[in-house]
């Protein structure tokens, strides 16, 4: 039998963690919360899962790796990576375990909560070459598909491939983490799955302010652009015109966002620190 160990991350969102832990009541499942350095109560607030506290915000791939890295010494068999902005419904995990097999990972379908009848991530496109973050696929789906990107709110993965594979890169902190590491993963041939039976409810980026955040605008900037020039190099008229397309695109998601000159700013930002080779949080 699998044991699954899921490790939830949280960062100040002390009502979204504790709505988590209570869609897990019940499931056969070793249960971490990673708090990263919350100031709202959140640690405290955590009954029935073992908590890490972490004395500084070390990001998602940072505060997930700490979470794996607990899972693993406690003995898991699989890792159920959570954002502590999701809700899991009922025979999601089994769903997930049955259809591991030899994938590298294995997603949920992921609906928005405020509307579980509309599909978020069905799965999606990813292709380093073309200077964006890939097509997220929100039809439905009927049997068992493979995805080009796992999605890091929710998703399984087997100890055997953490350990072929490796962790998620900290020097990212957040965003496209989870596209470098589908990268890396399809190197090596393993199949990224999306399983129709298993679902979660997102609230979406609800730890940065939403996906046209301008914390979401300057992470998703520089990290896409490092993941496409470290994943697929180009020749130079190539990756300038992938660059000019990703640095375009984040540019009209800010313009049509509510925080225009924030978020304007926040790509500008995201470009200058990826020509620095500045990584790590941005502030």
């Amino acid at each position: 039998m699998t044991s699954v160990a899921a490790v939830i991350l949280s960062w100040n969102g002390r009502e979204d963690t504790l709505a988590c832990l209570r869609s897990l009541e019940g499931e056969d499942v070793d249960v971490i919360v990673v708090d990263n350095a919350s100031v709202d109560g959140t640690a405290e607030a955590v009954t029935g899962a073992e908590v890490v506290r972490n004395d500084r915000n070390l990001g998602y791939a940072g505060g997930m790796n700490v979470g794996i890295r607990r899972a693993l010494e406690r003995g898991a068999d699989a890792v159920l990576l959570l954002n502590n902005d999701v809700e899991v419904e009922p025979g999601a995990i089994g769903a997930l375990v049955a259809a591991t097999g030899e994938a590298g990972a294995v997603c949920p379908v992921v609906v928005f909560a405020d509307d579980p009848e509309r599909i978020w991530y069905a799965g999606a496109r990813f292709d380093p070459r073309r200077g964006y973050n890939g097509r997220q696929l929100t039809r439905a789906i009927d049997t068992v598909a493979e995805t080009e990107r796992i999605c890091g709110a929710a998703v399984l993965i087997p100890r055997q491939v953490l350990d072929d594979v490796g962790m998620l890169d900290e020097e990212l902190f957040a965003y496209v983490e989870d596209a470098d590491w589908s990268l890396r993963a399809r190197k090596q041939r393993l199949p990224l799955l999306v399983v129709p039976g298993s679902r979660v409810r997102h609230k979406v980026s609800a730890s940065t302010g939403g996906e046209g955040s301008p914390d979401a605008l300057y992470y998703s900037t520089r990290n896409l652009l490092t993941v496409c020039e470290r994943h697929a190099p180009l020749g130079t008229l190539g990756t300038w015109r992938r660059r000019l397309v990703a640095i375009g695109a984040f540019l009209a998601q800010a313009l049509v966002g509510s925080r225009r000159r924030e978020g304007v700013k926040a790509v500008l930002e995201g470009w200058r620190d990826f020509r620095r080779g500045r990584f790590g949080s941005r502030r």
